[in-house]
């Protein structure tokens, strides 16, 4: 009798030939790695997921029943420990790291040194020699990685820059980066113990990782982990690490830091200014636009507004727009980058390119987002060395740049 094969295993009628298609695992899908996972990852037709590793079963169940449901088989295999997944799945080729704070950047370091390319949610690290780790690693084993920044990516904000880094706005002397609500001074306390589940319900060992040595809370598990110091990267990593990006991209900025912090006195850090070193300032705010994760710049000849939502940047004059069009594409030629973040991430697995959120760029904007914590935490204005990568003249501000490893967890 003859063999009746599949179209789709053949790469005909729209589909991708399995040998074409890029093999993909992911490590912690909480709610937003769900969303991450379903909208922008199974859909697309030359990805094959085939992997899921996470601390806790009901999530490793939950994901395997998605992606079996969404290739209809059962092929879908689930990982407690990520070293595992990692050391003996030789057939993935890019991960998606949808963790907590606290394992982005160790994650990415050891599924790099495994040979995979890297997707990271943000925030990207919880320390400036975390950052520096991820940028040594990707280019010590020639990884392709992209944070999920994903407005460095969306049509509207990419025109926002746009219109700054061609100079329709004149002089720009002020940009303007939107806070989430919170407090940059996190909890340093730690909530009751309670008893610990079964190993294989939650590895509350592998879910700490380098943090330090907690009693276990089924509320962090949870995901209310947000406000503790030990896991967290305070209100401004939490939409600093978008719009502090974007604002460091439109000024040409994307591969350095800010020069000069100051210290402002409120829960939030609203208007701490921060100024590169071409006088240029960048001030944190919850002014300006509305929706979130806005952003704001101001120059002699107009300005422009962009947050979650619009449609199109809102402008001062509408003239600025005229040729919104003929921006975004000019923009996608002169980069070669597309307008979908995980695509952008996809289509450099393949050619080995640069991501929008390469790893230069991601360090880079963390880097702003420590400072600022450390001259909150400190109380004092500060001022950076970029290229050092180290304060001037406050020994110990430069003592918090990296944070202590628990033992046996000693990854970066």
């Amino acid at each position: 009798m003859p063999s009746l094969i599949p179209a789709s295993a053949l790469g005909r009628d729209g589909h991708v030939a399995p040998s074409e298609r890029i093999v993909m695992g992911a490590i912690g899908i909480g709610k937003r790695g769900e969303g991450v996972l379903k909208n922008w990852v199974l859909p697309e037709r030359d990805v094959q997921f085939v992997a899921i590793c996470d601390v806790r079963k009901s999530r490793r169940e939950f994901v395997k029943q998605t992606a079996d449901a969404q290739y209809q088989n059962k092929d879908c295999a689930m990982y407690r420990d990520m070293r595992e997944m990692l050391a003996t799945r030789k057939d993935i080729d890019a991960v998606l790291i949808a963790t907590g704070d606290r394992w982005h950047a160790p994650a990415a370091i050891l599924a790099m040194e495994a040979g995979k390319d890297v997707y990271t949610e943000k925030p990207a690290s919880l320390s400036i020699a975390q950052g520096q780790a991820v940028v040594r690693t990707a280019q010590r084993y020639g990884r392709v990685y992209q944070a999920g920044m994903q407005r460095l990516s969306e049509a509207n904000f990419i025109v926002a820059n746009e219109l700054l880094r061609l100079g329709r706005l004149g002089e720009v002397k002020s940009v303007y980066a939107h806070l989430a609500n919170g407090q940059v001074n996190m909890r340093r306390d730690w909530l009751p113990g309670e008893p610990e589940p079964a190993k294989d319900e939650v590895d509350w060992d592998a879910w700490l990782g380098a943090c330090p040595w907690r009693p276990y809370n089924a509320t962090y598990v949870d995901g209310s982990w947000r406000g503790w110091h030990d896991f967290y990267n305070s209100c401004i990593g939490e939409w600093g690490s978008h719009t502090l990006a974007q604002c460091q991209m439109a000024l040409g900025m994307a591969e350095t830091s800010p020069v000069r912090y100051t210290f402002v006195d409120h829960p939030s850090a609203e208007g701490m200014e921060m100024v590169f070193s071409n006088g240029v300032k960048m001030v944190q705010t919850s002014k300006g636009w509305h929706g979130t994760c806005g952003i704001r710049f101001v120059g002699s000849e107009g300005w422009v507004s962009c947050a979650d939502g619009y449609s199109r940047p809102e402008v001062s004059n509408q003239a600025l727009l005229a040729d919104y069009q003929a921006v975004l594409q000019n923009y996608l030629a002169r980069t070669g980058h597309c307008v979908g973040h995980m695509r952008n991430f996809l289509n450099c697995v393949r050619t080995r390119g640069i991501t929008v959120a390469n790893p230069v760029v991601t360090h880079r904007t963390m880097s702003t987002v420590h400072v600022a914590n450390i001259t909150s935490w400190l109380k004092r204005d500060m001022r950076w060395n970029p290229e050092a990568e180290a304060f001037i003249g406050d020994a110990e501000a430069d003592r918090l740049r990296s944070r202590a490893a628990r033992e046996g967890w000693q990854i970066c």
